[in-house]
């Protein structure tokens, strides 16, 4: 009878002890859930607390403000003009600018070697020697060209160093400005051309331009006077060649008339003459008169 009692006893027990447990859990949790509920919930108005930087909580975002116009590259706040400036510091121009204007010039330096120096009139009159000596390739043009360009240095020389210094030596130290530098330094080269210019040569130039006649020397502009002066020079180099001619022609007539009387008519003249005329050209020393001369022509 005790047995049978106890064995009918444990599982109610059990259940007894189960529910227990389950009770105890569902405590456990509703005591978890009482005390989180108030932390979730949030006041209807609540105080914004400005917060120290590096607290490690974020702060509330400010209000985005309105983009500034941008201001132009080189404008000033007064007037509003756009500047460029080319000069580096102290004035002087910046070796950029310099390469270029170097650039410039010697592109145009041929142009400037043959309008506006001695060269063409030069290279003309020994051309003329040449072909007055009967000879057409010697000395050949190479060497013509180089005489004669080192003969323009030559007579260039001082101009050219005045150009350097009222011109280009004030504008590389940042004294003058790039138009005043070309305006001083153009004078020692215009007052070279104008001392080898007729008057005739501009006037011819100045009528076809249809413009008034310069009341003087400096009112002759560079458009006017650079064709005038190459005129000139070919009218003296002519002027030249015609003199050098006259002796060396002489020596072809007798040679001709010589060869006439001997009956040689087959011989041709200047095969004959030639000699001659190469001794008579280094007796009286040719090329040194013939330079003395151009040279002389200049001062």
């Amino acid at each position: 009878m005790t047995a049978s009692t106890s064995r009918h006893a444990d599982p109610s027990a059990r259940r007894r002890f189960v529910l227990a447990v389950i009770a105890g859990l569902f405590a456990v949790v509703a005591t978890l859930l009482g005390t989180g509920a108030p932390a979730a919930a949030a006041p209807a108005h609540t105080a914004v607390v400005a917060l120290p930087a590096g607290s490690g909580v974020l702060a509330a975002p400010a209000a985005p403000s309105a983009p500034a116009t941008p201001a132009k590259p080189g404008a000033t706040a007064d007037d509003g003009t756009v500047s460029v400036k080319v000069n580096g510091p102290g004035g002087k121009p910046s070796s950029s600018i310099v390469t270029i204007l170097l650039i410039t010039v010697l592109s145009v330096a041929p142009a400037i070697l043959l309008m506006c120096t001695s060269f063409t009139k030069i290279f003309v009159v020994l051309s003329l020697t040449r072909n007055a000596l009967g000879l057409t390739a010697v000395p050949p043009n190479q060497v013509l060209a180089g005489l004669a360009l080192f003969l323009s240095l030559f007579v260039m020389g001082p101009v050219l160093s005045d150009v350097n210094k009222t011109g280009v030596q004030p504008y590389l130290s940042g004294t003058k400005t790039q138009a005043v530098a070309f305006e001083d330094g153009v004078k020692p080269l215009r007052e070279f051309m104008l001392n080898q210019t007729r008057e005739e040569e501009i006037a011819l130039f100045t009528k076809a331009a249809k413009k008034d006649a310069p009341k003087s020397r400096d009112d002759v502009p560079l458009t006017t006077l650079i064709p005038a002066f190459v005129i000139s020079e070919l009218r003296a180099a002519f002027i030249i060649g015609f003199v050098i001619y006259i002796p060396f022609l002489v020596i072809d007539l007798v040679v001709s008339a010589s060869l006439m009387a001997l009956g040689m008519m087959m011989l041709p003249p200047v095969s004959v003459s030639l000699p001659f005329k190469l001794l008579l050209f280094v007796l009286v020393n040719g090329w040194g008169l013939i330079i003395t001369s151009l040279v002389a022509s200049y001062r």
